[in-house]
């Protein structure tokens, strides 16, 4: 019998995409590497717990849910997290980000310092600058300022920065320019905390990690896995990554697979897989033409 195992997400180091598996197992898809899996045959898709915790009932969830949690679950993690305010006493310092996914795509969050750039990645971001450094109220306080006074979104949905990948400019300056301009913008504004720590902009550009950038960059994605099924199965060369999402050469041309669907099955590795799961077209931004990323 082949050896089941359950995927726990997708992370990133600094030198790319890092698959985590049930029992700590960790691999490290390579572009122009093969990913193939098969989800096990009459698998259900079981809620991944909270927080570390494993769902007391394991509850069925959707497979086109990218966070695999039930609503019992999904309410317990959020309870603790950052993102929900509920930790405002918490005495790690933070920093504050513009992040810049594609044109008209840029949005201000805020990660703790201690992470790097790692929350970048795992967003996607194409190109990002800080902003400065502080308490984490200080820091929460700044990134409302930006929304409120500059109209600056602090989330944007995976779905626009697929739609607008295959039209990037082709230099890190025009890569740059969006968030080099609202760095500007932020600096010059009146009421920013005393206790943020302000950080001069300093583009750092994630084209090239992602492999979206250059000769090596592969053929635009013609599709997107919609969700994984009992029984399916995926095989693809890696061409890119970029955040949660693989870029994978199939016989249906290039597929992103967004790895977060992938959390709750139970996955069995297979040889040579074809493209058997339900895929979507892959809705490219308006004015975005066809050809290479």
């Amino acid at each position: 019998m082949a050896q089941v195992w359950k995927c726990s997400g997708l992370r990133w180091a600094a030198d790319g995409p890092v698959l985590t598996w049930v029992g700590g197992r960790r691999s490290a898809p390579a572009r122009g590497k093969r990913v193939a899996f098969a989800v096990t045959e009459g698998g259900v898709r079981t809620c991944v717990g909270a927080r570390g915790n494993a769902c007391p009932v394991r509850a069925g969830v959707p497979g086109r849910s990218t966070g695999a949690r039930c609503e019992e679950c999904a309410r317990l993690d959020r309870a603790h997290s950052v993102a929900a305010d509920t930790l405002a006493d918490d005495p790690r310092p933070y920093r504050v980000y513009l992040a810049w996914f594609g044109p008209g795509l840029t949005k201000v969050g805020i990660t703790g310092y201690e992470r790097g750039a790692a929350r970048l990645l795992e967003q996607g971001a194409v190109c990002f600058s800080w902003l400065g450094y502080g308490p984490l109220m200080a820091a929460r306080r700044t990134e409302e300022l930006l929304r409120a006074a500059l109209g600056v979104p602090d989330r944007i949905p995976y779905a626009r920065k697929r739609a607008v990948r295959a039209g990037l400019p082709g230099s890190e300056a025009e890569r740059a320019a969006e968030i080099a301009e609202l760095h500007a913008r932020a600096v010059a504004l009146g009421g920013w905390p005393e206790s943020l720590t302000p950080e001069p902009f300093r583009g750092v550009d994630h084209a090239g990690v992602f492999g979206i950038e250059g000769a090596d960059r592969g053929p635009a994605a013609v599709g997107e896995v919609a969700e994984l099924v009992a029984g399916g199965a995926i095989g693809g060369d890696l061409v890119a990554a970029a955040g949660p999402d693989l870029h994978l050469a199939t016989e249906r041309g290039v597929v992103v697979l967004d790895t977060r669907l992938m959390t709750g099955w139970e996955l069995v590795s297979v040889e040579g897989a074809p493209c058997a799961v339900p895929v979507r077209e892959l809705r490219r931004a308006a004015g975005v033409q066809d050809g290479l990323f």
